[in-house]
């Protein structure tokens, strides 16, 4: 009983990606006020908090959240705030400065994860920050989640503990779903080549190879010497497919498999929501619709 109630709140879920036109934000509404820093943050939190907390995003459904600048208005929206919630890893790096003088409880929801490394030269730091890619660590930050709300409210505590689990075997699922469509193929089509390497935790949870143009999104990208590192990556693995990132240009992704004969595979999401009226209103639906089109660009 407990289970199909949370799995309504799942659903239920798919106006986090309008998180601001979704949720009041007028004093009438005397819930807690949690803020996160990108819209995937902000669709978990609000999935484990249900309807006893108001959840909302600095960035906006569709936005890059690497390279945000805060403003003035963003800076306001803040001082409200009961709980501020970010990802960590180097990810916000804006992030820091704006919350250095708000006196809202602050936790980093990777805060357990063990970090995979990235490229040299990254802007984030020495580590790859997208660990929510992966269903699997993803379970971590629905516990910080859920640690935090029970800090901020309590009395929910076990509704949201209930709503954690029910999440976090919707997770299971899908990554179960991954690890079987995979199942089988041959070595050089076990290999995820995009744009950003934003896929590092869900290979290696799902025993893939990763190769991608840049480390993370910065403002040179898709570089002749990229191009020709990738295109050699797949031309020596016969890679079937290419991906690029919703947040960024195709173009030289594309020029990649003009290169090599691979077929473009489509457009995977990571840091950012769509609308709600859009493929991924929710985090699920990001995965869900990642893994359908990793799967299918991969298979014959």
């Amino acid at each position: 009983m407990r289970v199909a109630r949370t799995t309504g709140v799942l659903v239920a879920a798919a106006c986090a990606a309008g998180l601001t036109a979704c949720s009041s934000t007028g004093s009438a509404d005397d819930r807690p006020f949690v803020l996160t820093t990108f819209t995937v943050l902000a669709d978990m939190t609000r999935t484990v908090g249900g309807e006893h907390v108001r959840v909302e995003s600095i960035t906006k459904p569709g936005a890059e959240v690497h390279g945000y600048e805060p403003t003035p208005g963003d800076l306001r929206f803040a001082s409200d705030a009961d709980l501020i919630l970010d990802n960590g890893l180097g990810l916000e790096r804006w992030f820091e400065q704006f919350v250095a003088d708000l006196d809202a409880e602050h936790v980093v929801l990777s805060e357990g994860i063990d970090p995979l490394p990235i490229g040299e030269g990254a802007a984030t730091g020495p580590y790859n920050p997208h660990a929510w890619m992966s269903p699997v660590a993803a379970r971590v930050y629905v516990d910080n989640i859920t640690a935090a709300l029970t800090g901020l409210a309590p009395e929910h505590a076990d509704e949201f503990t209930a709503n954690a689990e029910a999440y976090k075997a919707e997770l299971d699922r899908l990554h179960t779903e991954l690890v079987t469509a995979l199942d089988g193929l041959p070595e050089n089509r076990r290999a995820l080549v995009t744009c950003e390497g934003a896929f590092s935790y869900l290979t290696r949870d799902a025993g893939l190879r990763e190769a991608y143009l840049w480390p993370v999104n910065a403002d040179q990208q898709g570089t002749p010497q990229q191009i020709a590192r990738t295109v050699d990556f797949v031309r020596d693995n016969d890679v079937p497919a290419v991906f690029c990132e919703s947040t960024v240009s195709d173009k030289a992704q594309q020029q990649v498999a003009v290169d090599t004969g691979a077929r473009f595979g489509g457009i995977l999401y990571v840091d950012s929501l769509s609308e709600s009226d859009g493929p991924v209103p929710t985090y699920l639906d990001l995965l869900r619709h990642d893994i359908d089109t990793i799967t299918a660009g991969l298979n014959p």
